[in-house]
């Protein structure tokens, strides 16, 4: 059998953005720093035991270094904190200040959760996959919370930020 065609990476780029995903922030510790970055790639695998996934771009400094804390904490976003999937998505932003005039409170690893979220999922890393330019991180979640209720969550769809109607 002959191998397909090879996919225009430009019409799967325009087409997955079809997909409504919510927008989350990982966190994690480099060091003394906390580490930020906003996702929108994270899926929960399993209730039992309760596990979770999380997709980051493989030579990034933010997959380096969950897989080397071994831990993260996934907040939930609501719409309402559109602007720090902004701040925390943008690429080479200094370590340094990065929760900067924002309240957060701490998971038992002591990875930021940030306040006034849906929820958040603090995982432990058990498994680190390849998967084309991007490492999969696999573990249990071991403490979460429910953070702001009947807010509207933080959403993307066809590469812009949406609201549920």
């Amino acid at each position: 059998m002959a191998p397909p065609d090879p996919v225009d990476q430009d019409e799967y780029r325009r087409l997955s953005d079809l997909l409504a995903v919510g927008v989350a922030v990982a966190s994690t510790r480099q060091g003394p720093h906390d580490l930020l970055v906003t996702v929108d790639s994270y899926l929960d695998l399993s209730y039992d035991p309760p596990t979770m996934l999380i997709a980051l771009y493989g030579m990034s400094r933010a997959a380096e270094a969950v897989e080397e804390a071994g831990h993260f904490c996934l907040t939930l976003l609501t719409a309402e904190q559109q602007a720090l999937a902004d701040r925390f998505g943008t690429p080479g932003a200094p370590l340094q200040g990065m929760l900067n005039g924002l309240q957060v409170t701490r998971t038992g690893d002591g990875d930021a959760i940030l306040a006034g979220a849906l929820a958040h999922f603090a995982i432990r890393v058990e498994q680190a996959v390849d998967a084309a330019t991007h490492r999969l991180l696999i573990g249990p979640v071991v403490e979460m919370g429910e953070g702001t209720s009947g807010a509207e969550p933080a959403l993307r769809f066809a590469g812009e930020k949406r609201t549920l109607h």
